[in-house]
């Protein structure tokens, strides 16, 4: 290393004397350990890898919506939100290739990964102002955000459809959700209330028709814990605007609140009845939906019987589901109502089919059921009949009413299409109408004509009779008759009139002479009295003194208590 370093030595230097030195040899040494230099970028290089693994590992997931419009989103702004927590960000708004929505590119926190299924649902939370309330205020400060609702477990999604509305109802709210059936929606709507006993316990969330369209589905949801207050036997009416009834202590107002008459709603109770006590505990899938408070609360018979009454008068007044009394109690309802002519007969029949509840009746005896064969023939000749009359003054509407009439005509059981016939009578107002008929036809068929001319005759013959002479003598005749009787009578009244009224006077006194002769105090009557005590002990003496002669007869020679 030093000869490398200072170069050849210089001969003219180099000594005279002895030989030269040998050179040295060059050592190579290898280094035994690595550098400190290059621990910098090896940690770096690592460091890196972890970080970039990291960052890949924890990416969220990135996700795609489409909304009608953008209004209130902005990229790089706008959050993602669930319950108020942020979990996301917006990071592209894009308009779609139809040109009729837009498309919002979200990416979403790592840990939301699993929640994203095919029951994810989307909607932009901005300020609202609908009938059932207000919602999103706090976004006036804080902008319009993105809201997520996890929804139930289902296949794993990254494209949504974005909700136009909030869900009322989010999954993380406990409840039970329900189907309600009803003929027609009414005044229900989505976020019409439900009531239990007047306290909202749930909301409508949804309705749709049925797959053949005869009916409606209403669903709602029920909060925890008031949902286990329904059971098999709960009934649901449509609780929607106000119900007015009319009875005898007046007219009656029922609603359950102000919202209900605004937006709709809906109630249900569990009656108590019989069944209450033997509820399975499964829910049926489907809850029907009434009308009415009433109808919900009404017995419900499984077994129906249907039959016909034909009318031959005016129905109108009288509709399909008006309903079938008996005895002024209600027996089923009026199902049809048909116009048929007869060419045979030229007539008009109008036949009118009605259902019949017959556990409605509760049969004593030895018949089991009502509709026992042969029961109908017997109540048809006992007087049953069929008649229509009115409900409602006020509406004119009718119903069919089923009572015994025994004066009517004896009528047979006839079978129409399948169905018993029970026999009609005329309404009273037709009853009346056709009496009113016969009295004209009656009126008619009197000759007024020849009664006209024999009364004619017969004034005629009187005003001859009057006018005669001979008529004319008798009055004279009789008013001298008059003048007789009333000389007579002014006679009784100036002579005969005192002397009887003298003579009366007299009589009286001569009646209140013989009453005081005859009073209990007049001396008469003291003497009377007492001459009656002795004629009664003379009476009793001559009883004992015959008594002893009877016993004693030898007394009458002896003289008594000498045949002693």
């Amino acid at each position: 290393m030093s000869e490398t370093q200072s170069g050849p030595e210089d001969p003219r230097r180099r000594p005279a004397e002895g030989p030269p030195e040998p050179l040295p040899a060059a050592v190579v040494k290898t280094g035994g350990t690595l550098s400190l230099v290059w621990l910098v970028p090896l940690v770096a290089l690592v460091i890196g890898a972890w970080l970039a693994f990291k960052t890949f590992t924890e990416k969220g997931p990135t996700i795609r919506i489409e909304f009608k419009t953008a209004a209130g989103l902005a990229a790089g702004q706008t959050k993602v939100k669930f319950k108020d927590v942020e979990v996301g960000q917006v990071t592209a708004i894009d308009v779609g290739g139809d040109l009729e929505r837009v498309i919002v590119t979200a990416e979403l926190k790592h840990a939301f990964a699993e929640f994203l299924t095919e029951n994810t649902r989307f909607w932009v939370e901005r300020p609202r102002v609908t009938a059932s309330g207000v919602s999103g205020l706090d976004t006036l400060l804080s902008g319009a955000y993105i809201a997520l609702d996890p929804g139930a477990k289902g296949r794993s999604r990254r494209d949504f459809q974005g909700l136009e509305t909030p869900p009322l109802i989010i999954t993380a709210e406990p409840g039970s959700y329900m189907v309600l059936r009803a003929p027609t929606l009414g005044s229900l709507n989505i976020g019409s209330p439900v009531y239990y006993r007047r306290i909202q316990v749930g909301q409508v969330v949804g309705y749709s028709l049925d797959a053949d369209g005869r009916a409606v589905r209403v669903e709602v949801f029920v909060s925890a814990p008031h949902d286990d207050l329904v059971s098999g036997n709960t009934r649901f009416w449509n609780a929607s605007g106000i119900d007015v009834s009319f009875t005898a202590a007046g007219i009656t107002l029922d609603t359950e609140s102000l919202l209900a008459v605004l937006i709709g709603g809906v109630s249900f109770d569990t009656p108590d009845t019989i069944a209450s006590g033997r509820s399975s505990g499964r829910l049926p899938e489907v809850f029907p939906l009434y009308p009415s408070r009433e109808e919900a609360y009404a017995k419900i018979y499984s077994r129906k019987q249907r039959y016909l009454l034909f009318f031959k008068g005016a129905v109108r007044g009288l509709a399909i589901g008006a309903p079938v009394m008996l005895k002024g109690i209600e027996l089923g309802k009026v199902l049809d109502i048909q116009l048929q002519f007869s060419p045979e007969h030229t007539e008009f029949h109008i036949p009118v089919l009605i259902e019949i509840e017959p556990d409605r009746i509760a049969v004593r005896g030895e018949i089991d059921e009502l509709h026992e064969a042969g029961m109908v023939e017997r109540l048809v000749d006992a007087g049953l009949r069929g008649q229509l009359k009115t409900g409602s003054l006020l509406t004119g509407e009718l119903y069919v009413d089923l009572d015994f009439h025994p004066e009517s005509p004896p009528e047979m059981v006839a079978t129409y299409g399948g169905y018993e016939v029970i026999p009609t009578i005329p309404t009273p107002l037709e009853a009346m109408t056709t009496k009113i008929t016969q009295i004209l036809d009656e009126l008619d068929a009197i000759p007024l004509d020849r009664i006209g001319q024999d009364l004619s005759a017969t004034l005629a013959s009187t005003k001859a009779l009057v006018s005669s002479a001979e008529l004319e003598q008798a009055i004279h005749e009789l008013k001298e008759a008059l003048a007789g009787v009333r000389v007579t009578t002014s006679t009784l009244n100036d002579r005969i009139a005192p002397e009887l009224s003298e003579t009366l006077r007299q009589s009286s006194a001569t009646l209140e002479t013989a009453q005081a002769l005859i009073s209990d105090r007049s001396p008469l009557y003291i003497e009377m009295q007492r001459m009656f005590q002795e004629v009664g002990s003379a009476a009793r003496s001559v009883r004992i003194m015959a008594d002893y002669l009877e016993r004693h007869p030898e007394a009458l020679l002896q003289g008594k208590g000498r045949g002693r």
